[in-house]
């Protein structure tokens, strides 16, 4: 008589789940043997048995962004999320008739053109009264913060994206792909304010293929 039996079983920080084909009395651990292989982000190992063989699948802890929505983000959590994109710190101009919003080349005079990154952080919005610190409820009503923003991703329920340095693990990912700003914008010193419509891109909702 063959049983299949599923089990669960923890094994540090892992969560394995279980399938079993055995005779019955034969499901003891210190009868395991591993000949298993490592196939990221999972892995699975073929455990023997005197009397019947297991397939072990090791499954890794969530990650906090496929875990959490964003309300319950911690503040280290929420400030890893943002990609460092730079798109954000872009100026918008707004048609004063209609009043739809467009992005500009035109960067923010605290962001760095190249890093991407803001040159003081911390005082930002001391030093940009206009700047914007984006809460969850932010992200969900301003319509233009970028599709390919990770909060408005997240929020939409689309996840994180394969260029993301969280999922990546490498922060020059998001200029690789495309995302980011670098080499795309000026300073506003140097705008053109007698033109400020040549000024306008439409670049800033695109992402590559996922």
């Amino acid at each position: 008589l063959l049983l299949c039996v599923k089990r669960i079983l923890h094994l540090g920080p892992f969560t394995a789940r279980v399938h079993l084909i055995a005779r019955p009395g034969a499901l003891g651990p210190e009868q395991m043997l591993l000949y298993g292989v490592k196939l990221p982000p999972v892995i699975t190992i073929l455990c023997g048995f005197a009397n019947g063989v297991k397939s072990v699948e090791l499954v890794p802890p969530m990650a906090f962004w496929d875990e959490k929505p964003l309300e319950e983000m911690t503040t280290e959590e929420w400030e890893a999320l943002c990609d460092g994109c730079g798109k954000c710190c872009l100026l918008k101009l707004e048609d004063e008739d209609s009043g739809q919003i467009f992005p500009a080349n035109v960067r923010c005079k605290l962001l760095d053109g190249e890093t991407c990154g803001c040159s003081d952080y911390p005082n930002r919005q001391a030093k940009v009264p206009d700047c914007i610190k984006l809460t969850p409820e932010k992200v969900r009503e301003i319509a233009w913060i970028p599709k390919s923003c990770a909060y408005r991703r997240i929020a939409e329920g689309r996840g994180l994206a394969w260029w993301h340095p969280l999922v990546s693990g490498d922060p020059e990912t998001v200029h690789a792909a495309g995302i980011s700003v670098r080499g795309r914008t000026i300073a506003e010193a140097d705008a053109d304010t007698s033109d400020w419509e040549s000024h306008i891109i439409d670049w800033v909702d695109w992402e590559p293929a996922e």
